[in-house]
């Protein structure tokens, strides 16, 4: 089948992809920090405790540098995808938390708006490069209907998580999309 974003992939997508993980890359630890803080306690004070992401899903990233070109981009599509999903989840809560939390509000849409783009561009690498047209991804469990205090402690789960993992993408992709 025919792939729906072939051909629309533009000159610098490479470039391109490679400027959003490092945004992400160097975004996400303050996003992490302005979340906590907004949360009040008992989050500011027992992050460790209360943010410890071991229990949630979040998609394994077992890849590393000498790990195969194609395998690194499906790793970071389930990555980026699930991430969507979980910033939507998280930005939802917090309207509804924290509405006067104007920065907190704007740096989640801010890295869900980068977040898209990046998918895009995986998206169109992925056609273009394998012909892969379709990756399975699994989401993480929505916070509706949960206790505040769980809504709090799931986006804060995630967002540790996020923060780690960010950081590994990074080293991982960079130098698979340097200029050749």
């Amino acid at each position: 089948s025919a792939s729906p974003s072939h051909g629309l992939c533009r000159s610098n997508v490479q470039e391109q992809t490679r400027r959003q993980v490092a945004v992400l890359n160097a975004t996400a630890q303050e996003l992490f920090s302005l979340y906590l803080k907004c949360q009040g306690e008992p989050f500011s004070s027992e992050s460790d405790k209360l943010c410890n992401p071991a229990g949630i899903f979040f998609p394994a990233f077992r890849v590393n540098r000498t790990s195969e070109r194609k395998e690194v981009m499906v790793a970071m599509y389930k990555l980026f995808a699930f991430l969507n999903a979980s910033l939507g989840n998280i930005t939802r809560d917090q309207e509804e938390l924290n509405p006067m939390a104007k920065e907190l509000l704007e740096r989640l849409h801010n890295t869900t708006k980068t977040t898209r783009g990046l998918i895009s561009n995986l998206t169109c690498l992925l056609c273009k490069n394998y012909n892969i047209f379709q990756v399975d991804v699994r989401y993480g469990d929505s916070s509706k209907g949960k206790s505040t205090f769980k809504k709090k402690q799931q986006g804060c789960q995630v967002l540790r998580k996020y923060v780690q993992v960010i950081g590994q993408a990074a080293r991982v992709l960079l130098p698979h999309l340097s200029p050749s």
